[in-house]
């Protein structure tokens, strides 16, 4: 039985690396009726696109948006960082899909702004090179993430993100993200928006915030890459969903299917 839902948001999925979890993304959206789905920036990562790195199941993630739209969901494809080549087409409508930059909803009255996050980013606004570097040294630290968690598990001693702690380490000493989350809120507060919702900076989180002129809520949808998450609107309230594989049953031929070519996939990335 699919979850109804009025809203979902998923950023930074990065589809066409090898860090994107695909199969499980195609688990989640299975397993939702939502009446709309906003991707939040960095949905695929033109970035770090490999010809030869474009699997069965990032097409399935593909497919599976497209099934949702002719079953009358709205898509709306807000651009990012590692997808800013869609900035040249930020007001195309094709059918339910629509792309934009930003885009602002009512929901029960009050206002939503919703964006990607990469214009807070000092590196993003000011050494654009250095960013890619970086992302490209992200992708290498998830094929070496996944080779030292193969041998833990081996050895008995559990997966660890090796990728996640050297980005919130690096990220915290050079000050890489200027003060983002308190800059989305207080522009948020100054625009007169009741919620802001944001992702770039792979951190779940829902808070609150108050200043002088008046108070919002600030929303993140994580990722695709390590947390596994993203925002559900029910009508009435928002709520984090984490990702977590008992929640599904492995029946599907399909998703079976998926998962061992993805995985060997993985594995011959790797090897």
């Amino acid at each position: 039985m699919k979850r109804s839902l009025d809203t979902v948001v998923i950023s930074d999925v990065h589809l066409g690396t090898i860090g994107c979890h695909a199969i499980e993304l195609v688990q989640y959206l299975n397993s939702i009726d939502p009446k709309r789905v906003i991707l939040n920036g960095d949905f695929v990562d033109m970035w770090n696109f490999r010809k030869y790195y474009w699997p069965e199941a990032h097409m399935h993630v593909i497919r599976t948006l497209i099934t949702m739209m002719t079953n009358g969901v709205d898509i709306y494809y807000l651009t990012g960082n590692h997808d800013e080549t869609l900035r040249k087409v930020s007001s195309l409508q094709l059918g339910p899909l629509f792309i934009r930059d930003k885009l602002v909803l009512e929901l029960n009255g009050e206002k939503v702004w919703f964006f990607h996050g990469d214009i807070f980013d000092v590196t993003m606004k000011h050494s654009k090179w250095i960013a890619k570097m970086g992302g490209h040294g992200y992708e290498l630290l998830i094929l070496l993430n996944r080779w030292m968690n193969y041998i833990t598990e081996k050895l008995g001693y559990g997966k660890f993100s090796l990728s996640k702690k050297i980005k919130d380490s690096v990220k915290h000493a050079v000050n890489f993200i200027d003060d983002f989350e308190v800059t989305a809120m207080e522009l948020a507060i100054a625009e007169g928006y009741d919620y802001v919702v944001c992702g770039h900076i792979h951190q779940p989180k829902i808070r609150g915030y108050e200043n002088d002129q008046g108070s919002v809520i600030y929303l993140n949808s994580g990722d695709w890459v390590e947390n596994l998450t993203c925002l559900e609107y029910d009508g009435n309230e928002w709520s984090l969903y984490r990702y977590a594989e008992d929640e599904f049953l492995l029946e599907n031929p399909r998703i079976n299917q998926l998962i061992k070519t993805h995985t060997l996939d993985k594995k011959l990335m790797i090897g």
